[in-house]
């Protein structure tokens, strides 16, 4: 099948709770491609998130949070795919699956949006893969979006402020520094009416991670809250 937007998701939830808002501007057919949704190792026990969740086992959570985002997926009207990458610690290993997919769905037509890797050294892996990938096969840079609920750190979240902000922060500005490209701030969405209601659907499809989302950002599904606003990056190579 053949893309016109691919959006890459580090773990399932990431591209929901950071860009789903944008997906009505975005062309279709769409497709939201977790990088690290492969079955964990036989007997893994779960991980600390993982137990924070409320899973009993590795195996559990894996296999509940695919039908969590299968679920996500159908209500904003997007394809799921999964690439084989278990989630666990890769020490910047080469994604399986990551330069194929691309290489062989995406073309010059194609908007493609990737994690800025805030917050999260899985989310920044991802990212610098997919921009090797992208530049060796040459196709056209990505947008990069704004991880979230990571970037609401920053007080001027939802504000034209914002970019500036994040890329200046000591610890969420870290990835923005270490890009090797160029880029500039292009859709700066706050989400209102069926937007809002749309991509608040789908993040309570993931119900498995709210609980922990919450401990950690607070009110995070609250009206005006972090996820009622967007943030996207247009790359140049």
């Amino acid at each position: 099948m053949s893309f016109r937007t691919i959006v890459l998701s580090p773990h399932f939830d990431d591209a929901a709770l950071s860009v789903s808002g944008l997906l009505d501007a975005l062309p279709r057919p769409a497709v939201f491609v977790t990088v690290f949704g492969g079955a964990p190792p036989a007997g893994r026990a779960p991980s600390a998130w993982e137990r924070l969740c409320g899973f009993t086992s590795a195996a559990e959570a894996a296999r509940e949070r695919r039908a969590e985002d299968a679920r996500a997926c159908d209500l904003l009207g997007v394809e799921q795919l999964v690439l084989d990458n278990p989630d666990l610690p890769t020490n910047g290993v080469r994604l399986a699956g990551l330069a194929d997919f691309l290489g062989a769905h995406a073309g010059a037509a194609t908007r493609i949006l990737i994690p800025m890797g805030i917050g999260n050294a899985d989310h920044a892996q991802v990212r610098d893969q997919a921009l090797d990938a992208l530049a060796e096969a040459g196709l056209p840079a990505p947008w990069i979006y704004a991880d979230l609920p990571y970037a609401s750190v920053v007080p001027e979240w939802g504000t034209e402020a914002a970019a500036g902000a994040l890329a200046e922060h000591p610890r969420a500005g870290a990835p923005i520094r270490a890009l090797s490209c160029a880029i500039a701030p292009c859709r700066a969405p706050s989400l209102r009416g069926e937007a809002w209601v749309a991509k608040r659907r789908a993040v309570l499809a993931y119900a498995s991670q709210l609980a922990p989302l919450a401990t950690d950002f607070g009110e995070v599904l609250a009206m005006p809250g972090p996820l009622m606003h967007e943030l996207v990056w247009a790359a140049r190579f």
